[in-house]
């Protein structure tokens, strides 16, 4: 007997549909790469990509490649190819399916090393990511991009180039130490702004030509818009019911990180801030009987995006913002001057959600909580993520003694639905609400 297909129930924005067109163009740009005679850069982590769209090169960005993968289901093959070739289920799943790729690459170009067979499945799209012509290291906060970096190189014999750019941790230890302020700030920004005008030598190495800062310049001016737009849609959702949730802005972080800078990206922000101005204007919520509002803490599990939606949806739960969404991709445009965009880049880089000591971070979440006066947050806490897990606990409590509100945690992970519990979700976000309710009671 088949189950009963229960209704939608959350109301996703229309306009994000663009995105799905978008992001199926480019990698279909990034698959005939090589027959097109196009360079390919890997990289991962910080958005380096408008560095190398400028100068004509694709680019590869590998958590983007394995969040794909993890979205169409189609992370197997990479993550069976990784853990065969000995690489850990315990190491980051965005790095073992890139890896992954990396194993199916070689191993259909060059031969079977194993018993898989040596021509890729037709469903297999982790076969068909271009081997790089350079690899650009330029990893904030986590110490496993430099070594997947390192692993990448290896599987491609150390034949490929490699730039590292170093990009600090911000202590704020200073007394003058503070969010964008201070003298280790100051000093930050100058050492990775140095960083990435000798990364543009090594890009000129590699294409033989004066690099096109016209084009830079341009491209950064798109990036720019797109971020504002983007952030002004989110700031809507202040509004009650929220227009938008954060998986809107989950399916909107290809457009903001990874995607070509053109105006494709400013047409698309454009869509997204209209639609929500248009609900906040009607009051049509994202979830139609809006009764709580939650903070998501946490990176995406992309297996799982639109089935979370579904999930919070039905708890009559707007999920209003997040860490991952709204504290990282460009969420400072302000720092970036087109006509001279290298330092504010560099800053953008800088201030990833990870790349904090705890008090700056807790502060810049309590602030989040209290914009968009949320009633709890409920963490996603990544398996293979330790780097956006470690200061979940600190950020519980303080989220309790400062704000009151109530907290939860489940285990799940990025690009592996393995880790993830359903039962353990359910009773935990059940007993949040539950507690949101009887101290609704309490205080009325």
């Amino acid at each position: 007997m088949n189950a009963p297909v229960m209704p939608k129930v959350a109301n996703k924005l229309k306009s994000t549909r663009m995105a799905g067109k978008l992001v199926n163009d480019y990698w279909e740009m990034v698959w005939r790469a090589k027959e097109e005679g196009k360079l390919v850069c890997w990289y991962e982590g910080s958005s380096i990509n408008p560095f190398l769209e400028a100068a004509d090169i694709v680019w590869v960005h590998g958590e983007a490649y394995s969040a794909m993968l993890a979205a169409r289901h189609q992370e197997g093959p990479a993550q069976a190819a990784a853990e065969e070739r000995g690489y850990l289920r315990e190491l980051c799943s965005y790095a073992r399916t890139h890896l992954g790729c990396a194993v199916n690459n070689q191993r259909h170009r060059n031969g079977s090393d194993s018993a898989f067979a040596d021509v890729p499945a037709d469903e297999d799209i982790s076969a068909k990511l271009p081997a790089p012509d350079m690899i650009i290291s330029a990893y904030a906060y986590c110490s496993t991009g430099q070594q997947w970096d390192e692993m990448t190189s290896r599987l491609f014999g150390k034949k490929i180039p490699i730039f590292n750019v170093s990009i600090p941790w911000i202590w704020a230890s200073g007394k003058d130490a503070g969010y964008l302020r201070g003298q280790e700030w100051e000093e930050t920004s100058r050492y990775v702004a140095r960083q990435l005008e000798e990364m543009v030598k090594f890009i000129e190495e590699r294409t033989g030509k004066p690099y096109p800062w016209d084009r830079l310049r341009e491209l950064m001016r798109n990036v720019k818009r797109a971020s504002e737009l983007r952030l002004e849609a989110m700031g809507m959702c202040t509004a009650t019911p929220a227009p938008a949730t954060l998986f809107d802005w989950s399916v909107s972080i290809a457009p903001i990180n990874q995607l070509p800078c053109t105006t494709d990206i400013v047409d698309y922000f454009t869509n997204v801030r209209d639609e929500v101005a248009e609900r906040v204007r009607t009051g049509e919520g994202a979830v139609p009987r809006e009764k709580y509002r939650l903070f998501f803490d946490g990176i995406m599990n992309w297996n799982k995006l639109g089935w979370l939606a579904e999930k919070f949806a039905r708890y009559d739960a707007a999920v209003v913002a997040g860490r991952y969404t709204h504290m990282a991709f460009w969420q400072e445009p302000d720092l970036i001057d087109p006509d001279d965009p290298v330092m504010g880049m560099g800053q953008n880089y800088l201030i990833c959600p990870n790349n904090h000591s705890s008090p700056i971070l807790i502060d810049l979440i309590m602030g989040l909580c209290e914009k968009y006066q949320v009633d709890g947050i409920v963490f996603h806490a990544t398996r293979t993520c330790r780097a956006f897990t470690n200061p979940m606990f600190m950020i519980a409590e303080q989220a309790t003694s400062r704000l009151g509100i109530q907290t939860t945690m489940f285990e799940g992970d990025v690009a592996d639905e393995s880790f993830y519990k359903d039962e353990l979700l359910n009773t935990r976000v059940e007993a949040m609400l539950e507690a949101i309710d009887s101290r609704r009671l309490a205080t009325a």
